[in-house]
């Protein structure tokens, strides 16, 4: 089946005023509405969507390795609120006009930041990662998750210390083909999917596993943003078939309640890879959320 990943179309990397590279890659006409696209956890720029797609909607799709992953240069201590000023400046530096923003798994919290920091015009959430350390989910959460959250809040440099030493593509390859859904390993195993996969989880950790580590930290810790403050249209997507125990525990209910022009999608036969299986959709309402 045809899920739609292809070679990037063009790659690059903008320097930013201290110096620092950020990596992207872009998909879709370079006249295109701009769309940023926040990979999922152990992923880089190369895992693309929407195949041809994106030509068709006249999507300029842009990818953006985090720091740390991928051709992006390391920030230590890099936080959400420094996220939402990187990517500022990549946004005025390449002239993206009114961009708009996609956010899957792990990518969620830093599609989000970017709302919260008026970059973009509206975004989607895709089986995306809740605030896990708030307190509503204090009593749900899956055990395993449940101790990451309280490590990072107890000592985020040694809980750091602990994501990288366990950190690698093999072994985040192995976690996602194992905990997901029959549904999600039909596509992650699939021939063409599991070789662009494969290929963003390798670079992600090209400069070892600290960019990866710093992500997980700071997707366990509380944001440093007011979901009720986001004041752009946010749509959220999930799967009913969705297993993962680091994507939200709700399923988004109750982060739909939080943010003012939240709009959930919940999709009964869905499961957490929908941000593949469910492109069109995703795109589509996407799109119409701009006049």
């Amino acid at each position: 089946m045809d899920y739609g990943v292809a070679e990037p179309e063009r790659l690059g990397e903008a320097r930013l005023p201290d110096g620092r590279l950020l990596g992207w890659a872009e998909w879709g006409p370079v006249d295109g509405i701009p769309v940023l696209v926040c990979p999922g956890a152990a992923t880089s720029r190369w895992l693309g969507f929407g195949g041809g797609l994106v030509d068709a909607a006249a999507i300029r799709l842009i990818s953006v390795d985090r720091p740390g992953l991928g051709a992006s240069d390391r920030a230590p201590g890099r936080t959400l609120t420094d996220w939402a000023t990187d990517i500022q400046h990549f946004v005025q530096q390449r002239a993206l006009r009114d961009p708009l923003a996609v956010g899957f798994s792990q990518g969620a919290p830093f599609a989000l930041a970017l709302a919260a920091s008026g970059l973009v015009k509206a975004v989607a959430v895709v089986s995306g990662s809740d605030e896990l350390a708030h307190p509503r989910f204090a009593d749900v959460l899956a055990p395993q998750v449940r101790d990451m959250v309280d490590a990072v809040a107890a000592d985020p440099d040694a809980a750091m210390a602990s994501f990288a030493g366990f950190g690698s593509a093999d072994a985040l390859w192995e976690l996602v083909v194992t905990t997901g859904s029959e549904a999600d390993r039909a596509v992650y195993t699939d021939a063409v999917f599991r070789h662009a996969f494969r290929r963003a989880m390798d670079e992600a950790f090209s400069q070892g596993p600290a960019g990866y580590a710093r992500d997980t930290v700071l997707a366990m810790a509380r944001w440093p943003f007011d979901p009720a403050g986001i004041a752009v249209p946010v749509d959220l997507w999930y799967g009913e078939q969705d297993t993962s125990p680091v994507h939200s525990p709700d399923l988004g209910a109750s982060l739909a309640r939080m943010i003012p022009m939240a709009t959930r999608h919940l999709l009964p036969a869905a499961a957490g890879s929908l941000l593949w299986t469910h492109t069109e959709a995703v795109l589509r309402t996407l799109l119409s959320r701009v006049p």
